[in-house]
């Protein structure tokens, strides 16, 4: 099964794709991300992040979609533009799978480390080790969206073990 995990934003959006087995285990198939230009207005950036997404499924073809969810800080007008961000994702993703799964940092970290408050550079030494990567995934966005993935791939395992959808 192919899993795409997304770490939203609206300048630069995290992505990984996984492939997960029959037995359970994962490896990376590719990650990166979608910059979209801070000098462009917002619906211009959606766009881009729309079209970046649809090209992800074009070539990934994922069957499910996992995202991490918002969380605010301090700044409410950067969460604002993430939030749109996120609505065009889902909406993108939606079309595409239909099949998308929202996490909430905490409970990313708890599925990645057994620990809830684990900090970056521990997730992303988990994320590294999980998909046996020879080094830590760069940028940072990126690495979060294979934790995100990798987090899907870990937690839905016992919604198909007791029968949940």
């Amino acid at each position: 099964m192919i899993i795409l995990g997304v770490d939203p934003g609206i300048g630069t959006m995290g992505y990984g794709v996984i492939e997960k087995d029959a037995r359970g285990d994962c490896r990376a198939v590719d990650y990166g991300v979608i910059k979209t230009p801070p000098d462009e207005n917002l619906a211009v950036r959606l766009c881009i992040l729309e079209d970046g997404v649809n090209k992800l499924f074009e070539k990934f073809h994922p069957v499910e979609a996992a995202m991490e969810e918002l969380f605010f800080s301090k700044n409410i007008t950067t969460g604002i533009a993430v939030a749109h961000a996120r609505g065009v994702i889902l909406m993108t993703c939606s079309k595409h799978c239909g099949r998308i799964y929202e996490y909430t940092p905490n409970q990313i970290k708890q599925a990645l480390t057994g620990y809830g408050r684990a900090d970056k550079g521990q997730m992303q030494r988990v994320v590294a080790s999980h998909l046996r990567l020879p080094s830590i995934p760069r940028p940072d966005d990126a690495a979060d969206a294979l934790g995100v993935a990798l987090c899907h791939a870990f937690t839905s395992r016992f919604a198909n073990m007791f029968g949940i959808k």
